[in-house]
Protein backbone atom coordinates (compact mmCIF):
# COMPACT_ATOMS: atom_id res chain seq x y z
CA UNK A 1 0.00 0.00 0.00
CA UNK A 2 1.61 3.56 -0.81
CA UNK A 3 1.38 6.47 1.24
CA UNK A 4 -0.74 8.72 -0.30
CA UNK A 5 -3.43 5.29 -0.37
CA UNK A 6 -3.21 4.56 3.39
CA UNK A 7 -3.59 8.01 4.35
CA UNK A 8 -6.52 8.82 2.58
CA UNK A 9 -7.73 5.42 4.38
CA UNK A 10 -6.95 6.67 7.63
CA UNK A 11 -7.02 10.34 7.45
CA UNK A 12 -9.98 10.69 9.20
CA UNK A 13 -9.17 7.81 12.21
CA UNK A 14 -9.04 10.64 14.21
CA UNK A 15 -11.96 12.31 14.37
CA UNK A 16 -13.80 8.83 15.11
CA UNK A 17 -12.06 7.67 17.40
CA UNK A 18 -13.77 10.62 20.02
CA UNK A 19 -13.24 9.81 23.68
CA UNK A 20 -17.27 8.71 23.74
CA UNK A 21 -16.11 5.90 20.84
CA UNK A 22 -13.03 4.86 22.71
CA UNK A 23 -14.65 4.28 25.89
CA UNK A 24 -17.26 2.54 24.54
CA UNK A 25 -15.32 0.32 22.69
CA UNK A 26 -13.18 -0.99 26.01
CA UNK A 27 -16.60 -1.17 27.52
CA UNK A 28 -16.75 -3.84 24.62
CA UNK A 29 -14.02 -5.56 24.82
CA UNK A 30 -13.48 -5.64 28.77
CA UNK A 31 -17.53 -7.13 29.44
CA UNK A 32 -17.42 -9.06 25.84
CA UNK A 33 -17.51 -12.16 28.38
CA UNK A 34 -19.38 -11.13 31.35
CA UNK A 35 -22.46 -12.85 32.58
CA UNK A 36 -24.48 -10.48 34.63
CA UNK A 37 -25.89 -12.64 37.82
CA UNK A 38 -28.99 -9.74 38.27
CA UNK A 39 -30.56 -10.40 34.68
CA UNK A 40 -33.44 -13.04 35.32
CA UNK A 41 -33.11 -16.18 32.82
CA UNK A 42 -29.69 -15.17 31.67
CA UNK A 43 -29.15 -18.48 30.24
CA UNK A 44 -31.95 -18.31 27.92
CA UNK A 45 -30.06 -15.40 25.64
CA UNK A 46 -29.26 -17.47 23.09
CA UNK A 47 -28.26 -15.07 21.91
CA UNK A 48 -31.78 -13.00 22.24
CA UNK A 49 -34.05 -14.37 24.71
CA UNK A 50 -35.77 -17.07 23.73
CA UNK A 51 -38.47 -18.21 26.64
CA UNK A 52 -39.44 -20.82 25.24
CA UNK A 53 -36.74 -22.71 26.06
CA UNK A 54 -37.41 -22.37 29.97
CA UNK A 55 -39.88 -23.72 32.14
CA UNK A 56 -42.74 -22.57 34.55
CA UNK A 57 -46.02 -23.45 32.74
CA UNK A 58 -45.21 -22.59 29.15
CA UNK A 59 -42.15 -25.50 29.61
CA UNK A 60 -45.07 -27.92 31.23
CA UNK A 61 -46.91 -27.73 28.37
CA UNK A 62 -44.12 -27.58 25.05
CA UNK A 63 -42.57 -30.90 26.79
CA UNK A 64 -46.15 -32.53 27.11
CA UNK A 65 -46.94 -31.89 22.82
CA UNK A 66 -43.50 -32.33 21.86
CA UNK A 67 -44.45 -35.76 21.62
CA UNK A 68 -46.98 -35.16 18.79
CA UNK A 69 -46.63 -32.06 17.27
CA UNK A 70 -44.06 -30.57 14.02
CA UNK A 71 -44.55 -27.33 15.59
CA UNK A 72 -41.54 -25.82 17.05
CA UNK A 73 -41.18 -24.12 20.56
CA UNK A 74 -41.09 -20.67 19.50
CA UNK A 75 -43.71 -20.93 17.33
CA UNK A 76 -45.44 -23.02 20.13
CA UNK A 77 -44.50 -19.77 22.49
CA UNK A 78 -46.33 -17.00 20.12
CA UNK A 79 -49.54 -19.23 20.24
CA UNK A 80 -49.22 -19.94 23.61
CA UNK A 81 -49.26 -15.64 24.44
CA UNK A 82 -51.64 -15.15 21.97
CA UNK A 83 -54.41 -17.36 23.97
CA UNK A 84 -53.23 -16.11 27.30
CA UNK A 85 -54.55 -12.68 25.29
CA UNK A 86 -57.30 -13.81 23.32
CA UNK A 87 -59.21 -15.35 26.02
CA UNK A 88 -59.78 -11.99 27.89
CA UNK A 89 -62.09 -11.98 24.69
CA UNK A 90 -65.67 -12.64 24.76
CA UNK A 91 -65.17 -15.10 21.90
CA UNK A 92 -64.80 -19.17 21.31
CA UNK A 93 -60.87 -20.14 20.04
CA UNK A 94 -60.89 -22.05 16.90
CA UNK A 95 -58.46 -24.15 15.07
CA UNK A 96 -58.56 -25.96 11.60
CA UNK A 97 -55.63 -28.36 10.85
CA UNK A 98 -55.20 -30.20 13.93
CA UNK A 99 -53.16 -33.25 13.74
CA UNK A 100 -52.34 -35.29 15.74
CA UNK A 101 -53.84 -32.39 19.03
CA UNK A 102 -50.37 -31.09 19.84
CA UNK A 103 -51.52 -27.24 19.40
CA UNK A 104 -55.03 -28.07 20.38
CA UNK A 105 -53.58 -29.11 23.28
CA UNK A 106 -51.80 -26.04 24.01
CA UNK A 107 -55.13 -24.19 23.42
CA UNK A 108 -57.38 -26.08 25.73
CA UNK A 109 -54.83 -26.08 28.80
CA UNK A 110 -54.98 -22.27 28.30
CA UNK A 111 -58.91 -22.41 28.67
CA UNK A 112 -58.89 -24.45 31.27
CA UNK A 113 -61.60 -22.82 33.96
CA UNK A 114 -63.21 -20.76 31.43
CA UNK A 115 -66.35 -20.21 29.89
CA UNK A 116 -65.34 -20.39 26.49
CA UNK A 117 -64.94 -23.37 24.25
CA UNK A 118 -63.04 -24.97 21.46
CA UNK A 119 -63.55 -26.05 18.14
CA UNK A 120 -60.98 -28.00 16.49
CA UNK A 121 -61.45 -28.82 12.76
CA UNK A 122 -59.47 -31.54 10.65
CA UNK A 123 -60.13 -34.95 8.74
CA UNK A 124 -58.08 -36.88 11.40
CA UNK A 125 -57.02 -39.00 9.27
CA UNK A 126 -55.00 -37.20 6.69
CA UNK A 127 -54.39 -34.47 4.21
CA UNK A 128 -57.76 -34.10 1.86
CA UNK A 129 -57.08 -33.46 -1.87
CA UNK A 130 -54.92 -30.62 -3.07
CA UNK A 131 -54.19 -27.95 -5.18
CA UNK A 132 -51.51 -29.08 -7.60
CA UNK A 133 -51.48 -25.71 -8.61
CA UNK A 134 -50.44 -23.96 -5.79
CA UNK A 135 -49.75 -26.94 -2.98
CA UNK A 136 -46.79 -29.13 -2.59
CA UNK A 137 -48.93 -31.31 0.16
CA UNK A 138 -50.47 -33.99 -1.02
CA UNK A 139 -53.68 -36.13 -0.44
CA UNK A 140 -52.90 -38.42 2.28
CA UNK A 141 -50.02 -36.92 3.91
CA UNK A 142 -50.05 -37.03 7.48
CA UNK A 143 -52.38 -39.90 8.29
CA UNK A 144 -50.72 -41.46 10.99
CA UNK A 145 -53.31 -39.72 13.06
CA UNK A 146 -57.27 -40.42 14.54
CA UNK A 147 -59.83 -38.72 16.29
CA UNK A 148 -59.42 -40.88 19.09
CA UNK A 149 -55.45 -40.16 19.24
CA UNK A 150 -56.26 -36.53 19.15
CA UNK A 151 -58.70 -36.91 22.03
CA UNK A 152 -56.13 -38.35 24.01
CA UNK A 153 -53.53 -36.79 23.68
CA UNK A 154 -55.56 -32.86 24.15
CA UNK A 155 -56.86 -34.51 27.70
CA UNK A 156 -60.46 -34.48 26.02
CA UNK A 157 -63.23 -32.16 27.97
CA UNK A 158 -66.64 -30.79 27.34
CA UNK A 159 -65.92 -27.54 26.13
CA UNK A 160 -63.59 -28.87 22.97
CA UNK A 161 -65.58 -29.45 20.33
CA UNK A 162 -64.54 -31.99 17.30
CA UNK A 163 -65.39 -31.43 13.37
CA UNK A 164 -64.49 -34.42 11.44
CA UNK A 165 -64.44 -34.10 7.73
CA UNK A 166 -63.54 -31.68 5.06
CA UNK A 167 -63.40 -27.84 5.13
CA UNK A 168 -65.78 -25.97 4.10
CA UNK A 169 -68.20 -29.35 4.43
CA UNK A 170 -67.97 -28.97 7.80
CA UNK A 171 -68.47 -25.77 8.80
CA UNK A 172 -72.33 -26.47 7.75
CA UNK A 173 -75.08 -25.72 11.11
CA UNK A 174 -72.18 -25.27 13.90
CA UNK A 175 -72.92 -22.80 16.31
CA UNK A 176 -69.81 -20.26 16.78
CA UNK A 177 -70.97 -16.82 16.90
CA UNK A 178 -67.79 -14.93 18.14
CA UNK A 179 -64.26 -15.84 17.60
CA UNK A 180 -61.25 -14.30 19.58
CA UNK A 181 -58.50 -17.04 18.16
CA UNK A 182 -58.37 -18.48 14.64
CA UNK A 183 -55.56 -20.82 14.54
CA UNK A 184 -54.99 -21.95 10.78
CA UNK A 185 -52.29 -24.63 10.70
CA UNK A 186 -53.97 -26.16 7.13
CA UNK A 187 -50.83 -26.24 4.91
CA UNK A 188 -52.82 -25.82 1.74
CA UNK A 189 -54.62 -23.14 -0.35
CA UNK A 190 -57.79 -23.50 -0.88
CA UNK A 191 -58.77 -24.80 2.68
CA UNK A 192 -57.26 -21.76 4.13
CA UNK A 193 -59.44 -19.68 1.69
CA UNK A 194 -62.45 -21.57 3.00
CA UNK A 195 -61.54 -21.25 6.67
CA UNK A 196 -60.97 -16.91 5.79
CA UNK A 197 -64.33 -16.80 4.03
CA UNK A 198 -66.39 -18.60 6.95
CA UNK A 199 -64.90 -17.30 9.61
CA UNK A 200 -63.41 -13.54 9.50
CA UNK A 201 -66.43 -11.87 10.11
CA UNK A 202 -66.87 -13.85 13.43
CA UNK A 203 -63.59 -13.10 14.63
CA UNK A 204 -63.78 -9.62 17.23
CA UNK A 205 -62.05 -6.54 16.91
CA UNK A 206 -58.94 -6.85 18.64
CA UNK A 207 -59.19 -10.88 18.42
CA UNK A 208 -56.13 -13.28 16.60
CA UNK A 209 -55.70 -14.93 13.48
CA UNK A 210 -52.83 -16.90 13.51
CA UNK A 211 -51.10 -18.89 10.27
CA UNK A 212 -48.38 -21.69 11.29
CA UNK A 213 -47.59 -22.33 8.04
CA UNK A 214 -47.25 -18.80 6.21
CA UNK A 215 -43.65 -18.36 5.68
CA UNK A 216 -42.42 -22.18 4.83
CA UNK A 217 -41.54 -22.90 1.40
CA UNK A 218 -43.13 -26.17 1.55
CA UNK A 219 -46.31 -24.44 2.05
CA UNK A 220 -46.35 -22.01 -0.50
CA UNK A 221 -50.14 -21.87 -1.25
CA UNK A 222 -50.70 -21.15 2.14
CA UNK A 223 -48.96 -17.57 1.85
CA UNK A 224 -50.65 -17.06 -1.76
CA UNK A 225 -53.81 -17.80 0.34
CA UNK A 226 -53.25 -15.38 2.65
CA UNK A 227 -51.65 -12.44 0.64
CA UNK A 228 -55.19 -13.01 -1.62
CA UNK A 229 -57.40 -13.03 0.80
CA UNK A 230 -56.33 -9.68 2.32
CA UNK A 231 -55.31 -7.95 -0.32
CA UNK A 232 -58.90 -6.13 -0.06
CA UNK A 233 -59.19 -6.20 3.68
CA UNK A 234 -58.28 -3.04 6.36
CA UNK A 235 -55.87 -5.75 8.04
CA UNK A 236 -52.30 -6.45 6.84
CA UNK A 237 -50.71 -9.96 7.67
CA UNK A 238 -47.49 -9.22 10.10
CA UNK A 239 -45.08 -12.05 8.58
CA UNK A 240 -42.94 -13.19 11.72
CA UNK A 241 -39.62 -14.86 11.64
CA UNK A 242 -41.17 -17.88 13.03
CA UNK A 243 -42.56 -19.00 9.92
CA UNK A 244 -46.35 -17.80 11.06
CA UNK A 245 -47.88 -14.69 10.22
CA UNK A 246 -50.38 -12.66 12.47
CA UNK A 247 -52.74 -11.09 11.60
CA UNK A 248 -54.97 -8.56 14.07
CA UNK A 249 -58.59 -7.64 13.77
CA UNK A 250 -59.43 -4.30 12.93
Amino acid sequence: MNIQRWHQRFKNLPYLLTPPIVSLLKNKWRDRDRILPDIPDHELYKPVFSPWLGNGEFGGIRDHMSRFTLVSPDRAWVLYKLAINAKNLKGDFVECGVYKGGTAHLLAHTLQNRDVRLHLFDTFSGMPQTNKEFDKHREGDFVDTSLETVKKNINYSENVLFYEGYIPDTFENIDVKYVSLLHIDLDIHDSIINTLDFFYNSVLPGGFIIFDDYGFESCYGARLAVDKFFSDKPEEPICLSTGQALVIKS
